[in-house]
């Protein structure tokens, strides 16, 4: 092989505890938020699946004509949905990249 086509020497550097330990500290972070939302988000669907299956009439009671406890708790649920996606999403702004900004820097 000709010099000219050699690839470039790459030096690696191994990672210190102290900034492998701080990648796992965010990972985690973003974990435990994500494992959280998840459930909150399950126990609200889960919820209004059992109250389908156990008591179908109390969901089928008329709030107004055309409109029944049913479908607002179903819109409920869009709306939890939204809601706990646009709290992950300020979380991860405010929280979440400034700490990955930060390890990326070398920071603590």
């Amino acid at each position: 092989m000709t010099p000219e086509l050699a690839a470039p020497a790459v030096t690696a550097t191994t990672p210190s505890n102290e900034s492998m330990n701080a990648v796992r500290a965010v990972a985690s972070m973003r974990w435990r938020m994500a494992i959280v939302l998840s459930l909150l988000m399950l126990v609200t669907y889960f919820a209004f699946v059992l109250g389908i299956a156990f008591d179908k009439p109390a969901l089928g009671t008329l709030i107004t004509q055309g409109l029944s406890v049913g479908i607002v708790l179903g819109a409920g649920i869009i709306l939890t949905a939204f809601g706990l996606t646009a709290f992950y999403a300020w979380w991860a702004n405010r929280v979440y990249d400034p700490a990955l900004d930060e390890v990326a820097r070398g920071g603590p």
